[in-house]
């Protein structure tokens, strides 16, 4: 007898159909799996045959050939062992199941020995393509189904184990599909353990964070060790907008295929904060692996990735995200295929300006040995980052002054309201804040009077400003202008943005 499952492959964070065709017949007991197997489901054959015999279905008898279509794709990993197991009940007829139910359900998950069912990678994405496919609903891990559950208009049915998958689909077991509220997850987001409040003194770096963070532009901040650099940064997240549903089930996509989830967790709803450290590879950092996985910059999407100590890094891993920084996406080619991931992130670095830690004019490093650190991180790169700000030492009576300093809560709501100017503005584009614009909206959106473009012409004749950094310039200029309440930027508007670009041509010229 022929059975056909319907199941799901992920590739990318995309999910495509598999269908797992079983077909029980005369002749000596053999168990074949084709359809361009790995590794991993080939072994699901062994699994499999125990899950059964420990559920107390009968070891299938005959030649069974398992095929997963299409024939042509390499089907990875354990999340086949579910729907094998019950295409071979179905096709062995050890289950009659009701109806259509087979095809109207997608179904993934692995096997214990046990026939415990376990949870996989991906289920989001394949719950995704399930409703797009219109499919009924999807059968998967108990642990896998709240991911699942954040899709409307899919039934969600979570299973333990291949029994009960078995008995429901046989519609003698009654499982109620898992309902998830994605608003009331919003509303429990987890208390902030940090907040900008904390922070005493450093208002000028304050300033230039909530201009990062309206517009999402990347910045540096460079100063000698103890000034409070990592402080800060940590505290950016705290003064984000929050995410959009879209952007969470984007988000979550990406956790879900890199298996980042906690068992349980159906959503990530805040915007994710990665710090790796300086000995990172450039796989760890932009993905890679046999089967191409994502990496820190994609875990990171829609959210801000700390790099402490910069110049630390290698140099091969920072020339590395150019790209991404610039195209909000990575590319990832190897011999089992080309994978793109989205990597729409803010970029938050903070360095020493010296080997020693301390400002050129008091360090006792030679200046070859200073430009030979410095060095370590390319024109271009810096070119990508927005924002270079100087982190001085707090002085005494900023750090045992009473009162303290806005608190994010107060940063906040002015970061939202800017950000929402911007989604006014681009409405109907593909854009999602000012860093993200191209050299076309940057014309539309930021006409210059002849005074301004006089001050733009000298600053990048003294300061050896690249054509990249005057299109940076304007873009701050105009999220200056957003956090004001206006939609035209004025001459005060670019004379604060040029500011920021100052620093790099000061240490680094």
């Amino acid at each position: 007898m022929l059975a056909q499952i319907a199941s799901a492959a992920v590739q990318g964070i995309e999910a495509w159909p598999v269908e797992v065709e079983v077909d029980a017949n005369f002749g000596q007991t053999n168990i074949v799996i084709v359809g361009l197997p790995d590794a991993a489901v080939k072994e699901s054959r062994d699994r499999t045959l125990t899950a059964l015999t420990n559920s107390g279905f009968r070891f299938p008898m005959g030649r069974t050939t398992i095929n997963l279509a299409p024939a042509d794709v390499r089907k990875e990993g354990p999340s086949f062992d579910l729907p094998i197991a019950l295409g071979i009940l179905a096709a062995s007829e050890q289950i009659e199941p009701a109806g259509r139910s087979l095809q109207e359900y997608v179904i993934v998950g692995e096997l214990a020995l046990t026939g415990a069912v376990r949870p996989v990678k991906g289920v989001l994405p394949i719950a995704l393509h399930a409703k797009a496919a219109g499919k009924r609903g999807v059968l998967v891990p108990r642990e896998n189904a709240a991911e699942a559950a954040v899709v409307a208009g899919l039934d969600v049915i979570p299973v333990q184990n291949l029994r009960e998958a078995a008995l429901f689909l046989e519609g003698t077991v009654i499982i109620a599909p898992l309902k998830v509220d994605t608003t009331a997850l919003f509303n429990q987001l987890p208390p902030d353990d940090v907040d900008m409040a904390d922070v005493k003194g450093q208002e000028s770096v304050k300033r230039a964070l909530e201009i990062a963070a309206a517009g999402g532009h990347n910045l540096l901040l460079i100063g000698p060790p103890g000034t409070g650099k990592s402080m800060l940064a940590k505290r950016l997240a705290t003064i984000l907008p929050p995410l959009t549903l879209d952007e969470a089930l984007e988000t979550t996509k990406i956790h879900s295929i890199a298996g980042q989830l906690a068992a349980g967790q159906g959503l990530v709803t805040t915007r994710p904060f990665r710090a790796p450290h300086h000995t990172a590879s450039d796989a760890g950092l932009l993905g890679g692996g046999i089967n191409p996985s994502p990496g820190e910059i994609s875990l990171v999407h829609h959210g801000v990735l700390f790099l402490d100590e910069l110049p630390e890094f290698k140099r091969s891993v920072l020339e590395t995200m150019r790209q991404p920084l610039e195209e909000g996406r990575v590319t990832i080619s190897r011999a089992a295929g080309t994978m793109t991931f989205p990597s729409q992130f803010m970029l938050i670095a903070a360095m020493n300006p010296t080997p020693d830690g301390k400002m050129p004019h008091e360090s006792k490093s030679s200046p070859r040995e200073i430009q030979n650190y410095l060095g370590r991180i390319s024109g271009p790169l810096l070119d990508r980052i927005d924002l270079h700000v100087e982190v001085p030492a707090v002085k005494f009576a900023a750090l045992t002054q009473a009162a303290p300093g806005e608190s994010s809560a107060i940063i906040r709501p002015r970061v939202v309201a800017a950000r929402e100017r911007q989604q006014a503005r681009f409405a109907g584009r593909k854009i999602s804040c000012n860093a993200r614009m191209a050299t076309r909206e940057l014309k539309e959106f930021v006409p210059l009077d002849g005074s301004t473009l006089d001050m733009l012409k000298n600053a990048m004749t003294e300061l050896n400003l690249s054509a990249r950094a005057y299109d940076r310039i304007l873009k701050v200029a105009l999220t200056i202008a957003d956090l004001a309440g206006r939609d035209t930027v004025n001459h005060e508007d670019v004379f604060e943005a040029i500011q920021y670009r100052s620093l790099d041509r000061q240490l680094w010229g």
